[in-house]
């Protein structure tokens, strides 16, 4: 890590964006010379501000595990970022846009964990682990301004731009289904507008919590049981408009909504 990088000091900054509902330049504008590891350093000292407000960590999410997102975001490395219960939105509830800066939304794949992970697991370690999985939808949102082009560690500070997210009520157990052939279909006021096979999902949603746990294992962290896991985005995101009603169907999986205002 950078010697002279404050992460501390960075991470209060990025707070203060997200409470103030503010954009702000990207950090490598005044630190070009940040790096991954300060990046994590500084995501892990946003999420103590958060639990000092009394937040509750749920679980992680990957970032950039598709090709369309990874193109969309002009980024190549996946990254992960931490969930609290307050970002949380129930199943058919509502997404308050007024409380973001400019939000999109994306189709996920989820698992909950019923043992802990750590380190280089196999897909069949990762499988006897998860309890369930179901449909969910991530909402992204980002302090920096444009929400388009900025850098890998940029993303990681900002808690790989995690703002919200919705899962879907039915869970079902992960060898119930080829998990990589799913068929997933976003609509937004009926209309659909992404779609994709879930094997968009880093050739395999399974293969985003393998990734997971050797990135945590980076920072000398383990995945707990009992852990919400976001796998990753099949697509692009969506950039959501107030009045939106926005369905996720994942084949054997069920469907998912969520509306914004």
């Amino acid at each position: 890590m950078t010697a002279t990088v404050d992460h501390e000091g960075l991470a209060h900054f990025l707070d203060s964006a997200r409470l103030e509902r503010r954009e702000v330049a990207p950090l490598t504008r005044e630190h070009p010379t940040l790096s991954v590891p300060d990046a994590y350093a500084i995501q892990e000292a946003g999420i103590r501000l958060r639990l000092s407000h009394g937040e509750r960590v749920v679980g992680l999410k990957m970032g950039l595990t598709s090709e369309a997102k990874r193109k969309q975001m002009n980024l190549d490395s996946p990254v992960y970022g931490v969930l609290t219960d307050r970002m949380q939105v129930p199943a058919g509830g509502v997404i308050q846009l007024s409380q973001g800066v400019h939000p999109k939304i994306e189709p996920e794949i989820a698992f909950r964990t019923a043992r802990e992970l750590r380190g280089t697991v196999t897909r069949d370690e990762v499988l006897d682990a998860c309890e369930s999985v179901f449909a969910a939808m991530e909402i992204l949102d980002s302090r920096y301004r444009d929400f388009k082009y900025f850098s890998l560690p940029d993303v990681v500070a900002d808690n790989a731009s995690s703002s919200l997210f919705v899962l879907g009520t039915a869970e079902h157990p992960p060898r119930a289904m080829d998990l990589t052939r799913l068929e997933m279909t976003l609509s937004v006021n009926g209309e659909p507008v992404q779609s994709a096979r879930a094997d968009a999902i880093s050739g395999d949603p399974v293969v985003s919590v393998i990734q997971l746990c050797e990135l945590l294992a980076q920072r000398g962290q383990v995945l707990p049981a009992g852990s919400i896991v976001l796998a990753g985005a099949a697509t692009a995101a969506h950039m959501l408009r107030p009045g939106d009603w926005v369905q996720l169907t994942v084949e054997g999986l069920g469907i998912v909504a969520v509306s914004a205002e």
